[in-house]
């Protein structure tokens, strides 16, 4: 997910040589009262773009345009600085940063991205010295694996959108810019943490964009929003939306953290995923389907018209077919790669699911917002008469240290963990029902379950069990 950036300034009339980066404070999260709400995911958001509404929020700007919520409250002020400030790159260095994999140091210069990352780990005082001296742009990157609050946002984000949640901070020093105009193939929240940032919006050349790309400022004409967003101050624009940033004269540094989701998750995604296991299923019951196409179309020389219309009839059969339920579109991959990359559930203690259950007790699945229950063919046969199975699908497993961070830097052992999640608890069709009334349930005797025998049922409660999704009332 593309990366957004953070702004800080360096201090005005010291020399440079003697400058540095403050020195850390003490931990803000102490004495920062949290102004969000954690009960629920919508709760979260509801808290997170107050005082606007959500009914209005994704009526009136999502995809849409762009909202500026200006806050005049230091308690929201004092938390946004507690989830990120500068002098806390002083010890996040010490934990082994490496340049382009944790952050990057770049800044913009006549309308050009430059990088100024050097080789290896991070040096506090390298780092220092390029903020202070070359008014670089510290760019870092989802910095959730290393803050527990932002993970804790994150998560939660992740399962209100039913998306990944992906973050950057960006420090950027005063009279400096670090990212020439560009735009995002993301949904776009930015919290001004510290100081801060002047913001220029343009009316997108490519609406709801489908992937990142430069903008030459000679072509994109006046800005529509112009704003200073200073401190607890939140800033959304749609994907799309091309942008620019710096930091005014006069602050001494900007902080801003961007939240950003919604990547490759637009309706032309889930027909590309779709389609295929749709089309697969449909050839086998359709006769239609399977009938020749006329001779010469590969070649060009049968009739074009004729050949659109029939495709035309066949799409609109399968419109018709999905309409009434007959068929039902699978968005497996799509479903399957959020369930392996999102964030595992927030949690200071990693706790065990309790007493092994029996038949004579009541149970609840446990954190359900991370738990996917998929049909699929199974995933052990290749020829044409594979079963449908079902996929319990969970997240708990994830790592927070790899969250957002694509494949650099994996081992073999990585990938193993990762197809190991991503096939997920497997059970015979006839065991669907069961697993929907857990789901729903908020308790439920296990001698409840519609299975067709005590041994199964205990056999599907202590296999969710095992895997600490389950526990005993």
């Amino acid at each position: 997910m593309p990366k957004k950036r953070k702004a800080i300034a360096a201090k005005g009339q010291t020399d440079h040589n003697q400058e540095g980066l403050p020195k850390q404070r003490k931990a803000l999260h102490s004495c920062a009262l949290s102004p969000l709400c954690f009960d629920t995911p919508a709760s979260l958001f509801q808290s997170l773009i107050h005082p606007l509404g959500q009914e209005e929020f994704f009526c009136n700007y999502w995809e849409k345009k762009p909202l500026h919520l200006h806050r005049s409250d230091p308690t929201v002020a004092l938390y946004y600085q507690s989830l990120f400030q500068l002098a806390d790159l002083r010890s996040l260095c010490t934990q082994g940063l490496e340049y382009a994999r944790d952050l990057n140091v770049c800044r913009c210069i006549k309308g050009k991205k430059k990088v100024l990352n050097k080789e290896g780990c991070v040096n506090y005082n390298v780092l220092t010295k390029d903020f202070v001296q070359k008014k670089a742009t510290i760019q870092f990157h989802q910095p959730q694996r290393f803050k527990d609050e932002l993970w804790r946002i994150q998560e939660k984000l992740e399962c209100f959108f039913g998306s990944l949640v992906g973050s950057n901070v960006y420090i950027t020093p005063q009279k400096s810019q670090g990212l020439p105009p560009h735009y995002d193939d993301v949904e776009v929240f930015i919290l001004q943490l510290e100081g801060e940032k002047h913001w220029r919006l343009y009316s997108p050349t490519v609406p709801l964009a489908r992937e990142y790309s430069l903008e030459p400022e000679n072509s994109i004409g006046s800005p529509t929003h112009d704003i200073i967003l200073k401190a607890g101050d939140l800033l959304y624009f749609p994907r799309g939306t091309i942008h620019q940033a710096d930091t005014p004269e006069g602050v001494d540094h900007s902080t801003h953290l961007t939240l950003s989701t919604y990547q490759n998750m637009s309706w032309g995604d889930m027909l590309l995923d779709a389609f295929p296991s749709l089309l697969f299923d449909t050839i086998k019951s359709d006769i239609s389907m399977r009938g020749g196409m006329p001779r010469g179309v590969l070649l060009g020389s049968s009739g074009t018209l004729d050949t659109s219309r029939q495709l035309a009839s066949l799409l609109r059969g399968l419109a018709d077919d999905i309409e009434t339920g007959k068929l039902e579109p699978r968005s497996t991959d799509m479903r399957r790669d959020f369930v392996t990359h999102r964030l595992p559930p927030y949690t200071q203690q990693q706790e065990d699911a309790g007493k092994l259950p029996a038949l004579e007790n009541s149970v609840h699945l446990r954190f359900k917002d991370h738990i996917l229950i998929t049909v699929e063919p199974s995933q052990e046969r290749t020829d044409e008469a594979r079963e449908l199975v079902v996929f319990v699908l969970h997240s708990l497993r994830n790592r927070r240290d790899n969250h957002m961070m694509g494949g650099d830097g994996g081992d073999n052992t990585d990938e193993e963990e990762e197809h190991d999640i991503s096939q997920g608890l497997r059970f015979p069709l006839s065991h669907l029902q069961a697993l929907r009334q857990l789901h729903e349930a908020e308790e439920l005797p296990v001698n409840q379950l519609e299975l067709p025998s005590d041994e199964a049922r205990l056999n599907l409660v202590i296999a969710l069990w095992t895997e600490n999704l389950l526990e005993v009332c």
